[in-house]
């Protein structure tokens, strides 16, 4: 059974919670209609200790109502602004209007409610609201303090009428897109605007046509049907309840297909049969590419997106960097507005929306910029003290920009205000030191940035009140057996009390196990038991004294019904008896009632109830169903179904299992521990029906209160026969029990929970398992483990004892007690292993010496692989070698080779090859006999891929002739270079053959009577070298690397031994003219020419 109700005067135990909590003092005067628990105490006497404290308290003013900043009120009602207070003494109020002094004695339509500060302005005898229009503010004073409300901007509802004009028809081309304007006039607050026909009907709105939030009214594209009605733009003002209407729009759109063909609506291509031209989508809003938005935190960011184009775009959201937030976001409009509830920073950033058809995209990009009203990070609480106590004021705000903080008292600037040497301030924060009753006042804080403000009232009062109870005296409470209750005892006091409980008068306060004292002075029972009843005793105490009260409180046994009504199959007319014997407290009075079928049982004359039992006399078909007996107290109740059928033949059943449903057996109940032992309980337990199918067995679930509060878990499993067994438990666990029947068809609910028991505790016989020592970085090892559970923790302040040292190093372990279940070791080298062990301890010792496990630090990025070898067996074949990294730095996880053929500056395509740690080989197949390779091999570990090393395959043979074959033999330029050079080659052919046949006929110089010259050619040994031979080249020429023959100086024209000075070839290409006579001429003047006649000159002048 869940905790008792609280007492008459459980509404005033949170007095001390608001204490705590600097909140006003207010003693509740408004009492339950009737008590809830039995009591001694004279029924009036907590309303009379109540209401001698409201009168003895004083209170600086609390505004408790007022109207809302931004006020819009509607011209046709009397205007109302609300400012309540509270205080004691009662406050007065008055107010200002526009920052002055609003005296409302002077203005007759002008009145302030009694015992309130709410103005109502009349206008039943006439006036204008316009004339009120203005910033009012109100203030709550008494002689403790004045308290102020917000500033209330006044203004009246307004909805101007439409302008009249004249719209001529818009003419737009099918297709195209359109925008029809609203406009509408502005009103306060701004009025709902909505699209209908001049007849009255709603325009039909889909993704082709749709209406902005701003209200305009979008047409993706233009067709034919849409000149079929008109369009009028419609607002709806908020107060007045009035709707204005624009002159309506009329379409004229010209098209290629006349002819309003309804079935080409349905057509699947339907814009190519009516002869509109598909276009890429545009955005119609907003414009561009790129836009920004502001939104206030709080509020609601609302996105939008219209795109044109034939066929109508889609629209889709995406936010740049990151995901729509899921749980915030919805899509509006038909997709064309994204809004983005209660916005908060995250929300910025770039959102776009991305419009397309089959024809393209676009996408447009919006900036959310995020800024924030003032919000609340510590407000500014009501602060009771004592005298000669400090306390502090806290006004902490945020904002964006950050806002600016402001202290008033009593409404003025705290600048003004007189000094007070107790009272410090610092920033946003008042601090009271050694508070006299002189200190009293209300505090405001106005923390405000360009986008709205905060005001708060916040009172010091000083009270010097001896602790007093406020509820009657000697309650008692009844409570039934393993239940959980609780025990209220209101006080109040300042300075604030200290409560404690006792039992029975005993001298230790009452905190922790099976008790749990609240901040507010109520003491919780988590399980009652015969042992907790008795007289509980509460004491409040300060400094200026104590006070006590005392409840009395009794444990009663639980209502259960140990035999209950069983399931029935019984003929028409026969006589049937339902058993319903009940249990219970003799101290409690008993009720025994029954339900058909969950309804309240009508008991005719053919129906007997007794105590234990209900008759039913000639059975009838209306009497089949379900019964149930309910045996209830004052403080508890027993349930118990049982299922009637009646048959209409008289045949018997012959199986009254088999003929009636089977259901999952009800929960076992009584659940009893006995034979309480160090390591051993017995838990006893009553089965609950098993409706028709027999149990099969039972699982014991346990929870424990400390390690895992809450959670079952299973302890064991018996067979359905069995309802007492022996549990074996482990030490120091503080145990509850409840138990689950199975059946064939499923399981029972658990059984309420057993009390608890708590065994004894021990050292720990066992460690933690699953000890890993693993690096998250190069540097660290993060040593893990499973923490043990409540069953084997044997004790109080569970730790571990963590030790660790480098393998095989022999040096001293570290060690460290952990309370957790991690240790992260800093500063290691990379990839070293340790030996690692974690041992288990608890107040009452050590567990056993744990095992060794290897651990290792954590890794890096491998160094490259070592005599990376490439080779080219064939031409077809390319053979890779390598050997493992000198340095892995961890675990290899494997290779990663990249390699791309080029030819001269031409690259192919980059491949990518990953391998296993193992493998240490590859071949690449050449596709061509003239690429190279180039390879980039690097090692990986779990961190990533380490350096890489690179190497090219070897060139192919005549690579270089193919080369040139390749990439010079097909050139232009190339070709007539080879044609230049044998058209030389042919004309030297053919002075040579003139040479052969004129030899012996050159002058030749005598080598003892002609002295040289300085260019004359000469070997070494400075004999001439003169040849007709054909093969040696002449003398005096020289061919140069591309073929071609250059011009010597020393040579001689062929000109110069013919007559006329002219040398001809005839057609054979013999030599025209006769050369004798100059040549004896030359013989005859001697050696006068230093240069010797060459017959290569000739070329030259036959060119």
């Amino acid at each position: 059974m869940a905790r008792q109700p609280p007492l008459p005067w459980a509404h005033a135990a949170f007095l001390l919670l608001l204490l705590q909590l600097g909140g006003a003092i207010e003693i509740p005067m408004d009492r339950p209609s009737e008590p809830l628990h039995p009591s001694s105490s004279p029924p009036h006497s907590q309303g009379r200790s109540e209401a001698s404290i409201q009168n003895e308290l004083t209170q600086p003013p609390t505004i408790t109502k007022q109207s809302v900043k931004d006020h819009i009120v509607d011209p046709r009602d009397n205007i109302l602004i609300e400012c309540e207070a509270k205080g004691n003494p009662a406050p007065s109020f008055h107010w200002t209007r526009n920052s002055r002094f609003f005296n409302i004695a002077k203005d007759p339509r002008v009145s302030m409610r009694r015992r309130s500060g709410t103005l109502v302005i009349d206008f039943r005898s006439g006036g204008r609201p316009e004339e009120y229009e203005g910033e009012y503010q109100c203030f709550a004073r008494n002689k403790f303090g004045t308290a102020l409300s917000n500033k209330i901007r006044l203004q009246v509802s307004k909805s101007p009428l439409w302008p009249k004009e004249n719209l001529d028809p818009v003419v737009v081309q099918e297709g195209a897109p359109l925008t029809l304007q609203c406009n509408p006039p502005p009103g306060l607050p701004s009025p709902v605007i909505f699209w209908m026909s001049s007849s009255m009907e709603p325009i039909a709105q889909d993704k082709r046509v749709s209406q902005g939030h701003h209200g305009d009214l979008y047409f993706s594209n233009v067709l034919l049907q849409d000149m079929q009605t008109d369009y009028s733009c419609n607002a709806r003002f908020h107060f007045t309840h009035t709707i204005q209407q624009k002159n309506p729009f009329t379409l004229k759109v010209l098209t290629n297909h006349p002819y309003n063909d309804s079935s080409l609506r349905n057509h699947p291509d339907m814009y190519s049969a009516r002869g509109v031209a598909e276009r890429t989508p545009s955005f119609m809003y907003p414009q561009g590419t790129s836009s920004s938005q502001m939104v206030l935190r709080g509020m609601d960011l609302l996105l939008e997106c219209i795109a044109s184009g034939v066929p109508t775009p889609d629209i889709a959201w995406y936010k740049k960097g990151g995901d729509l937030p899921s749980d915030k976001a919805k899509f509006e409009n038909f997709n064309k507005a994204l809004r983005i509830t209660n916005v908060s920073e995250e929300d910025s950033g770039e959102y776009f929306c991305l419009a397309s058809n089959k024809m393209g995209s676009i996408r447009h990009t919006i900036s959310v910029r995020v800024k924030a009203a003032p919000y609340w990070l510590d407000e500014p609480k009501n602060l009771i003290l004592a005298p000669g106590e400090d306390g502090r004021l806290v006004c902490r705000a945020s904002g964006n920009p950050k806002p600016t903080v402001q202290w008033m008292v009593n409404g003025e600037p705290l600048q003004s205000a007189p000094p007070n040497p107790n009272r410090e301030v610092a920033g946003d924060t008042i601090i009271f030191r050694d508070t006299q009753v002189s200190s009293r006042a209300v505090y405001q804080c106005n923390t405000s940035n360009e986008h709205g403000y905060l005001l708060a009232n916040a009172f010091v009062s000083v009270l010097d009140v001896p602790p007093r109870m406020l509820s009657p005296r000697n309650q008692l409470i009844r409570v039934i057996l393993y239940n959980r209750t609780r025990l209220d005892c209101p006080f109040f006091g300042s300075p604030i009390p200290t409560l404690r409980w006792f039992k029975n008068g005993q001298g230790s306060n009452l905190d922790g196990g099976n008790y749990h004292v609240y901040e507010n002075g109520s003491l919780e029972i988590k399980m009652i038991r015969k042992e907790d009843q008795g007289i509980y005793t509460c004491v409040a105490t300060n400094i200026l004294g104590k006070a006590e009260n005392q409840v009395r409180l009794e444990v009663k046994d639980p209502t259960r019904i140990f035999r209950m009504p069983e399931d029935q199959v019984v003929q028409r007319g026969t006589t049937v008896q339902l058993e319903c014997r009940v249990k219970h407290d003799p101290s409690l009075r008993l009720t025994v009632s029954w339900l058909k079928d969950d309804e309240p049982l009508y008991v005719g004359n053919r129906m007997k109830k007794e105590d234990d039992s209900l008759t039913i006399f000639g059975v009838a078909e209306r009497d089949q169903g379900s019964y149930t007996c309910v045996a209830s107290t004052e403080l508890d109740q027993d349930l118990a179904k049982a299922h009637l059928t009646v048959l209409a033949d008289q045949t018997a059943p012959t199986n009254r299992l088999a003929a009636l449903p089977k259901g999952r057996p009800d929960r076992p109940r009584d659940l009893e521990l006995t034979d309480l032992a160090e390591r051993s309980v017995r838990l006893t337990w009553i089965p609950g029906d098993d409706n028709n199918s027999p149990i099969t067995g039972y699982v014991v679930q346990f929870e424990e209160d400390q390690f895992q509060p809450g959670v079952w878990h299973d302890h064991s499993k018996f067979p359905g026969s069995v309802n007492s067994a022996v549990l074996q438990l482990s030490p120091y666990v503080n145990y509850q029990f409840r138990v689950i029947a199975i059946n064939e068809v499923g399981s029972s609910h658990p059984s309420l929970p057993s009390e608890r028991y708590r065994t004894s505790g021990a050292p720990p016989e066992s460690n933690p398992s699953d000890v890993k020592g693993e690096g998250t970085r190069k540097n660290n090892m993060e040593i893990t483990w499973t923490p043990m559970n409540a069953t084997s923790a044997f004790g109080p302040n569970l730790r571990y004892i963590v030790k660790w040292r480098r393998r095989e190093t022999r040096e001293t372990w570290n060690n460290v007690t952990v309370w957790g279940s991690r240790h992260v070791v800093g500063q290691t080298p990379v990839y070293v292993p340790y030996e690692i062990r974690v041992q288990a301890e608890n107040d009452f010792g050590k567990g056993p010496e744990p095992d060794t496990v290897i651990g290792y630090s954590g890794e890096d990025l491998p160094s490259a692989p070592r005599r990376f070898r490439v080779r080219q067996p064939s031409l077809e074949t390319v053979n890779l070698e390598w050997d493992h990294p000198e340095h892995p730095n961890g675990i290899l996880t494997g290779y990663t080779l990249k390699y791309v053929a080029f030819n001269g500056t031409k690259l192919g395509k980059q491949m990518v090859e990953n391998f296993s740690p193992n493998q240490t080989k590859f071949s690449v197949q050449r596709s061509d006999p003239v690429s190279r390779f180039r390879f980039t091999l690097s090692a990986r570990t779990q961190v990533g891929s380490g350096e890489a090393v690179t190497e090219e395959s070897p060139a192919p043979p005549n690579e270089a002739y193919t080369n040139n074959q390749a990439d010079i033999a097909t050139q232009g330029w190339f070709i007539g270079l080879m044609c230049a050079i044998a058209l030389l080659v042919l004309i030297l052919l053919i002075v040579c053959f003139i040479k052969r046949s004129r030899g012996g006929k050159y002058p030749v110089r005598e080598k003892k009577d002609v002295p040289l010259g300085p260019e004359d050619p000469k070997e070494e040994d400075g004999s001439f070298d003169y040849s007709d031979e054909d093969n040696k080249p002449l003398q005096g020429s020289q061919t140069s690397l591309d073929g071609t023959i250059k011009q010597q100086e020393s040579d001689d024209s062929l000109v110069d031994y013919g007559e006329g000075g002219e040398g001809q070839f005839n057609e054979d290409g013999s030599f025209i003219g006769q050369y004798t006579v100059k040549k004896d001429k030359e013989e005859t003047e001697g050696n006068e020419s230093s240069e010797a006649t060459s017959p290569v000159n000739a070329i030259y002048s036959l060119a």
